[in-house]
């Protein structure tokens, strides 16, 4: 009886050595973390620096030669159009050769051509801005009746406004041509003059309202006609110019919403593209590298009021956006083979699975197939992940 009692302890004893021995040998579960797959928006951006500008920029030239007095104005004073902005105490003149007059005659004839060019852009403007109009207003009738959806009349109202922005950026450049002929036509006719004429005063005045920017010529001294002498414009019509790589602008298209970051203020302003300019030009980066970059225009939707000309910014052009797609962070996916895999937490295992993923940004991604709404993902998984393998959740 009592070596019977021996052989049941002995047995209880190896029993639990070997319940012991299991459970230390047995594989401990894998920490992860992880992240569920969830709808909402997702944008599509392409990122660049950029600066501000003025739009319209006046430079005011002195017409003739001679001793230019002191100017009164500075940086940021308001003038109105036709204020006296500076005068000019003519020089006399020798006379007039032949060369010197066909060289007036010449930018004369020059300048009235670039206003009849800018005259004919202003009517190009003016059609696109009519077709436009009337597109816009045929798409209202078609989404009141049912016949296109609203998107569509919302990409016609936004071609319309951009054609409206062309119009006034034409009709701004017809004036400047316009006040460039008077410039040359009044240099032609100082140069004409007769030496023996006695000195005169000639007066400059402002060909715009706005603001002075820069004060070219601060001191009193004689200069030479077509010196600059202000720089003027107005600060409130600022355009945004953003650098892209070349193989980035070939994304962005006319009207596309621009998201201005790190200008300063708290808040993201908008704008929209207004123009991708036709022709790159090469940069070279940090690394050496040389890079060709496409200037893109957008103008800001709402006047910025406390930006100014040649501030810093960054923009992110959208050029693809959907407000309800399942997405999951993008460092969850991981290659197999040709496609794309997530591991799947379900009852604290994981499981492959195979997904087709869409668009993506370097935090999210689009998951078109092979995942349901709210199933959570291992983010980050590492090479110690298999199949059905017992996972411990980070903070559980």
């Amino acid at each position: 009886m009592k070596r019977l009692f021996n052989v049941f302890v002995w047995l209880i004893v190896v029993g639990i050595a070997g319940a012991l021995l299991v459970l230390w040998l047995r594989p401990q579960p894998a920490r992860v973390d992880t992240a569920n797959a969830v709808r909402g928006p997702l944008q599509i951006t392409v990122d660049g620096e950029g600066r501000t500008r003025v739009r319209d920029r006046y430079v005011v030239a002195s017409p003739v030669p001679g001793r230019l007095r002191r100017i009164t104005l500075r940086r940021g004073d308001s003038v109105h159009e036709d204020q006296l902005i500076a005068q000019i105490e003519s020089l006399p003149l020798a006379p007039l050769d032949p060369r010197q007059r066909a060289e007036a005659s010449a930018r004369v004839n020059a300048a009235e051509d670039a206003q009849r060019e800018s005259d004919a852009m202003v009517e190009r403007a003016k059609a696109g801005y009519e077709q436009a109009r009337r597109e816009s207003e045929r798409c209202e009738k078609l989404v009141a009746a049912g016949v296109i959806s609203r998107q569509e009349l919302e990409r016609a109202q936004t071609a319309m406004d951009v054609a409206a922005r062309e119009l006034n950026a034409a009709r701004s450049r017809s004036e400047t041509t316009g006040h460039d002929v008077e410039v040359a036509r009044s240099a032609l006719l100082s140069l004409g003059k007769n030496q023996k004429q006695s000195l005169t005063t000639v007066q400059v005045h402002a060909p715009v309202s706005g603001r002075v920017l820069r004060v070219i010529e601060e001191s009193e001294r004689v200069i030479s006609a077509g010196t600059a002498l202000v720089e003027l414009s107005n600060p409130s019509k600022l355009e945004v110019v953003i650098e892209l790589l070349s193989t980035d602008a070939v994304k962005v298209k006319p009207g596309a919403l621009v998201l201005i970051e790190r200008w300063g203020g708290d808040s993201v302003l908008q704008a929209r593209v207004r123009l991708i300019e036709p022709s790159a030009f090469t940069k070279v980066s940090a690394l050496g590298v040389e890079e060709q970059r496409v200037n893109v225009i957008a103008d800001f939707t709402e006047p910025a009021q406390t930006l100014g000309d040649g501030y810093r910014v960054e923009g992110r052009i959208v050029v693809w956006e959907n407000e309800n797609v399942l997405k999951i962070p993008s460092s969850a996916l991981f290659r197999t083979g040709d496609g794309w895999s997530v591991f799947v937490v379900v009852q604290n295992k994981a499981y492959l699975r195979q997904v087709q993923v869409g668009q993506r940004t370097p935090f999210e991604a689009e998951v078109i197939s092979g995942l349901e709404d709210a199933a959570r993902v291992i983010v980050h998984p590492s090479n110690e992940i298999s199949e059905a393998m017992r996972v411990e959740l980070q903070g559980n």
